[in-house]
């Protein structure tokens, strides 16, 4: 069995909400599990997993601006900052920082419970 994390994270890449789903789950399950839980933000940074209209009218909705490169197979491309995108390193350093504590990298201990207490 394989589980996927999604985190929302403040600027600075601290986590403020981690929801897990099994790894075969699209992550459109992990967008909506955090949008009525999303703090107020001006800027929402995400990879192209997280690209669906319904997303982005969510986000626009909430007064947040999206920040989300469009799937390949999309047949029209979406413009999005290509500047701000850079600052998505920052999850994926959040996300090693969690894998340095190898129990969590090995899945020992990745269940919600102990997730909580991180």
């Amino acid at each position: 069995m394989n589980t996927k994390l999604h985190a929302v994270t403040d600027w600075n890449g601290r986590p403020l909400d981690v929801f897990m789903t099994a790894g075969q789950i699209s992550d459109y399950t992990g967008a909506a599990a955090h949008l009525d839980g999303l703090p107020p933000a001006e800027w929402v940074l995400a990879d192209r997993g997280y690209d669906a209209d319904w997303f982005r009218k969510a986000l626009e909705k909430k007064g947040i601006k999206s920040c989300i490169p469009g799937r390949k197979s999309r047949g029209r491309p979406i413009k999005y900052d290509k500047r701000k995108y850079k600052r998505c390193n920052r999850i994926e350093i959040m996300f090693g920082r969690l894998k340095d504590w190898r129990r969590v990298a090995t899945r020992y201990d990745r269940c919600l419970t102990v997730l909580f207490w991180l």
